[in-house]
């Protein structure tokens, strides 16, 4: 069976939110971190190159595949920045309308700004889609 090639290392996780060239992005991933260290009350790990996740949990799918992933995260890509809510977002509707200016994948939040986004509805769907993990409710998948 194939591992996942996206694993935690120990790369820092400073000096690769510092090396993002455009600032205001840069700014937005350093309150992004400060949020999920809130939430979580875990530090920040790095994934593979280029995601920054927070702790850390084993699924198996119903194929039988098993793997670790992060409990919550981010990306800063090219033209958004990337958050990942494991859970998805079907049972944060109510909150999702409030949240801001974003657009979802099966388990990512695309937000281009930071200030287009009410951070403390944010801080929200990361506690809620932790419980949720931890009782096993609801999970997007990898």
């Amino acid at each position: 069976m194939a591992k996942l090639k996206t694993v935690e290392t120990t790369a820092s996780v400073i000096s690769f939110v510092n090396s993002i060239p455009d600032v205001n992005k840069r700014n937005d991933c350093f309150e992004i971190i400060k949020i999920m260290k809130q939430a979580t009350n875990m530090e920040p790990k790095m994934w593979g190159k280029d995601i920054i996740g927070f702790g850390n949990y084993k699924f198996k799918y119903e194929s039988g595949r098993e793997g670790e992933w992060f409990l919550t995260g981010f990306s800063p890509r090219s033209l958004n920045i990337s958050i990942y809510i494991m859970t998805g977002f079907t049972r944060y509707k109510e909150l999702m309308k409030k949240l801001g200016n974003v657009k979802t994948g099966k388990s990512c939040l695309y937000v281009k700004k930071l200030e287009e986004i009410d951070k403390k509805i944010l801080k929200d769907i990361i506690l809620l889609s932790l419980k949720d993990l931890k009782t096993g409710k609801h999970f997007a998948g990898v």
